[in-house]
């Protein structure tokens, strides 16, 4: 059970950013597994136990980053991430192409919420045929998402924009690359309690419909098929 994170959690991704190597990580690893990576487990399992039974018919899986980056990507930078996220999602050998949930902890910061990472050009284009097709389901999400406080959408939108929209509501979502439904704040107290399952369950009761909605895109039609090249 998830008991809170600690002020050890919040010294360690400190201690990573300006220690990122090798000799201070195996001195702090165990701190980093007992006050980082198994809190994050639990936090996570438990979120996946809230959307087994929210939705029981869906195929999902949940799963905690590495904290090790891929050496192959570094780019300068040290050996080790200095935040860890748990993501509930469908299982998928490019899960940066299906719609995810997620929970992330950074030194400043936490966040959480759905989205894409990464999603197809095709599924996009699924996304705003059917938004052409019949856009009021989308519409009835875009009014909850206005009226509350604690999401907001970001979106990489295309910079050539990709047709009007169905109507003034959907054009943020119709020329989306990629978005995702998310709230991000500062460290709070409740980060420290199991206060934070109960805050996070509720968001994600909020957020399941729109997960409902694109979690089906995949099945949609080919828009591009029998069109002229």
């Amino acid at each position: 059970m998830f008991t809170g994170f600690t002020d050890e959690t919040v010294d360690f991704m400190w201690g990573i950013r300006f220690n990122n190597e090798r000799t201070w990580f195996e001195a702090h690893k165990e701190t980093y597994l007992t006050q980082f990576y198994r809190p994050m487990q639990a936090l996570g399992g438990e979120i996946y136990d809230f959307f087994r039974e929210k939705r029981p018919d869906y195929d999902l899986i949940h799963k905690v980053t590495r904290i090790y980056r891929d050496a192959r990507r570094l780019h300068g930078r040290g050996p080790y991430k200095e935040s860890l996220w748990f993501s509930v999602e469908e299982p998928s050998e490019q899960w940066t192409a299906k719609p995810t949930f997620w929970f992330e902890l950074a030194p400043e910061w936490w966040s959480y919420g759905v989205g894409y990472y990464c999603p197809k050009a095709l599924t996009m284009a699924k996304f705003r045929a059917r938004l052409d097709r019949d856009p009021k389901p989308m519409e009835a999400l875009a009014r909850a998402l206005n009226r509350q406080t604690e999401f907001v959408l970001e979106a990489e939108c295309y910079k050539r924009p990709k047709g009007p929209a169905p109507s003034p509501l959907l054009e943020p979502w119709y020329q989306a690359k990629s978005f995702s439904v998310c709230h991000t704040e500062k460290l709070t107290e409740e980060l420290f309690s199991r206060a934070i399952v109960e805050r996070l369950k509720q968001g994600y009761e909020f957020l399941l419909p729109f997960y409902d909605y694109f979690v089906t895109l995949d099945g949609e039609p080919d828009p591009t098929q029998g069109k002229e090249k």
